[in-house]
């Protein structure tokens, strides 16, 4: 009989094929491989339960172009880009929320923070108040979610950028979007004013292939912009004297992670209003599932942030069905008092130091 080996199993293993090499992480691999999973079944599930309940068969029948013309209506049609936008959504607010959290190394920060969100809100909000053509909502939320950030990133240059005045000044641009926001809704007529309230809280009722589209773009054009910032972000997450010691330029380098974040969670708000909670819980998810900090759970992140979006859209459509609840409204539910926990965890007296 031999005795076990008391040595740990390796966590990570080498990787190389011709000139590349790179150390990948297990459990990081095991974290994208369950959220893939999950997130496959979550899609499944999204166009098959409603209203008009399609079996699970007759999706993939659908989906593979042998499918009745009112099931391919009701999937391709309706429930599918739901699905999708929700999928791309989250994966935007997730990564951005990480690029935030990282850069002012505050791990309750996200994109609301800095007045992305509040710019985006309140853009979408007038174009819904003031009688312009609905069809202009998504490109007027990124407009203003884009003019916020630039706004915020302006006026906290002080010969070069301090995450603490982005957080100052951002605080202070989301407070006076809010106040603009809240007196639009005043002055609107009621029913601009109920539609306009549901899009403040995040939805995804309605949304088509027109929504997803201009979605799609951005992540393509975004996340690889975010893998070339890695290497930056995880020298930022340490220190400004250690970045500049590793070699990376601090203020360009930061700028580009600005523009990058804000951009991710403009185009998600652009595509289904501004999803509360997302960009700020699924970096800590993703750091508690894989057991990593900085750049290196990106991938996690965004897959995380996709499938929470998902799943708690799926709990919106059935929870009071045939009603069909704003996804925000879930995402809050979740959120408040996830945020509340990490509050109270990081105001907690340290024992014994």
């Amino acid at each position: 009989m031999t005795r076990a080996d008391p040595r740990p199993a390796p966590r990570r293993v080498p990787v190389r094929a011709g000139g590349f090499s790179r150390l990948l992480d297990l459990r990081l691999l095991a974290v994208c491989a369950g959220a893939l999973v999950v997130g496959a079944v979550a899609i499944a599930l999204s166009v098959s339960v409603g209203e008009f309940p399609i079996p699970l068969g007759d999706v993939a029948a659908t989906l593979v172009g042998s499918g009745t013309f009112s099931d391919e209506f009701i999937i391709v049609g309706l429930r599918l880009p739901r699905a999708l936008v929700g999928l791309g959504c989250g994966m935007a607010l997730g990564v951005s929320g990480l690029i935030f959290q990282t850069l002012v190394r505050n791990p309750l920060a996200a994109p609301d923070i800095i007045g992305v969100t509040g710019g985006a809100s309140l853009t979408g909000v007038a174009i819904l108040i003031l009688g312009a053509p609905p069809a202009l909502l998504p490109l007027g939320a990124f407009a203003g979610a884009v003019a916020s950030a630039t706004l915020v990133y302006a006026l906290a240059w002080r010969g070069g950028l301090s995450p603490y005045r982005l957080v100052l000044i951002g605080i202070a641009l989301a407070a006076v979007s809010v106040a603009g926001t809240q007196y639009l809704l005043v002055i609107g007529d009621l029913i601009d004013v109920q539609r306009a309230a549901v899009w403040l809280v995040g939805s995804l009722n309605g949304v088509t292939w027109a929504e997803f589209w201009p979605l799609l773009v951005g992540l393509v054009l975004l996340f690889p912009a975010t893998a070339a910032l890695a290497r930056a972000l995880d020298a930022l997450s340490l220190s400004e004297e250690s970045a500049t010691a590793l070699g990376v330029r601090v203020q360009r380098s930061r700028l580009g992670l600005v523009v990058v974040g804000a951009a991710l969670a403009a185009f998600a708000v652009a595509a289904a209003g501004p999803i509360g909670f997302v960009a700020f819980i699924a970096p800590h998810l993703a750091r508690r599932l894989t057991g990593l900090t900085g750049a290196t759970v990106l991938p996690a992140t965004a897959l995380v942030g996709g499938v929470l979006v998902m799943v708690c859209d799926l709990v919106a459509r059935l929870v009071l069905a045939p009603v069909e609840l704003p996804v925000g409204v879930v995402t809050a539910v979740v959120g408040a008092p996830f945020f509340l926990y990490l509050l109270y965890r990081a105001n907690r007296p340290v024992r014994g130091g």
